[in-house]
């Protein structure tokens, strides 16, 4: 990984950004493509928007590369006693939340942990079980009087974890999914500095993909590209599932999706230059919608032929998310390569009954 893109990635998971609350981790990612693109802009409800030209003839066809920048978190719903009782955003299991460090997004910042009752106290039927989230508090170690001041319902509550490095090529840390997938945008913007490309590049960090899907919906009805590439995390095996075809092994190479959300030509496409570039995959079967922004992508307007191109992730939805710095910068080099590879006349080319044959 280049020396800008770990540090990047580091930065963008040290931040909240929770979902349709995107604010803190897209002014960092505008810094960080402001110098890739021609333009920046964010749509109306919260996306950034980069627009990168082509060097073909205009009018210019136009690729989307949507990968989500909102993350999973927390929201106050009581204040009692000091303690906070709170909700999710974006699906979290609950038995992984005792203990962990958060950030409570007040009147002001406050650091504090989630804990839960001892045992005795639970009620009978939840004694010797994991604790709901209905039974779990947020203590931020201030008197009850200060904490009602300065925290109210709605509030939001962030992970606290900072970025680990696990040897020479795994970082761990809370919203992996899916800043790993914006890392590997910038990667593919990076490249495409030094390569032609007849296209026009709109990179896209889509808002609120956890909860509503809303970037993936309004964006590409703004930009109205002739293909989307969604680029998300998948499942990475491990603990449960080192053998599950639903799971891919971590540092190994990116994987394709493959089913009614996936236009048969842009996979075929992909996957022929992949091979061409030797560039690790695995097919994905996606045999419902992919769960993605492609899920939206390819449904707005009169729809939106997409693809959905996968960094295998371990542990998704918590806060220590395992990713391989590996496979961010595989996916990124494939995006360029494609991009490149793009000719103003891709588009006559494709048909899903002739891709199906």
């Amino acid at each position: 990984m280049s020396d800008t893109l770990l540090p990047l990635l580091k930065k963008l998971l040290s931040l909240s950004g929770l979902s349709a609350y995107e604010a803190p981790v897209r002014e960092v990612i505008a810094e960080a493509w402001q110098p890739l693109v021609d333009e920046l802009s964010v749509s109306r409800l919260g996306s950034l928007h980069g627009l990168r030209r082509g060097q073909g003839a205009e009018p210019r066809r136009r690729i989307l590369l949507a990968a989500h920048m909102d993350a999973i978190g927390m929201m106050t719903t009581q204040v009692v006693d000091g303690l906070l009782r709170f909700t999710e955003i974006g699906g979290i299991d609950p038995r992984i939340l005792p203990g962990q460090p958060v950030i409570v997004h007040g009147r002001r910042e406050l650091p504090g942990y989630v804990v839960q009752p001892a045992d005795r106290l639970l009620p009978k039927a939840l004694r010797g079980k994991p604790v709901p989230m209905s039974h779990l508090l947020v203590d931020v170690g201030l008197p009850a009087d200060e904490v009602a001041e300065l925290v109210r319902p709605g509030d939001l509550i962030s992970f606290a974890q900072p970025p680990i490095e696990l040897g020479e090529t795994v970082l761990a840390g809370h919203s992996q999914d899916n800043r790993a997938s914006v890392t590997a945008v910038t990667a593919c913007l990076q490249e495409l500095q030094h390569m032609r490309h007849a296209w026009d590049v709109w990179a896209v960090a889509t808002a609120q993909e956890e909860e509503t899907l809303g970037g993936g919906f309004t964006s590409p009805f703004e930009i109205r590209p002739d293909l989307c590439v969604a680029i998300d995390v998948t499942f990475a095996r491990g603990p449960g599932v080192s053998s599950d075809q639903r799971a891919f092994p971590l540092g190994k190479g990116v994987t394709l999706g493959w089913g009614p959300n996936i236009h048969p030509a842009l996979f075929e496409a992909f996957q022929t230059l992949a091979k061409q570039q030797d560039i690790p995959f695995h097919l994905e079967v996606m045999p419902r919608h992919s769960g993605t922004d492609a899920y939206a992508t390819q449904i707005v307007a009169e729809g939106i032929p997409s693809i959905v191109i996968g960094i295998p992730l371990r542990y998704m939805h918590t806060p220590v998310e395992l990713v391989s710095l590996k496979d961010i910068r595989r996916a990124g080099h494939l995006l360029a390569e494609f991009i490149a590879t793009l000719q103003p006349d891709f588009m006559n080319e494709i048909t899903w009954d002739k891709a199906n044959e």
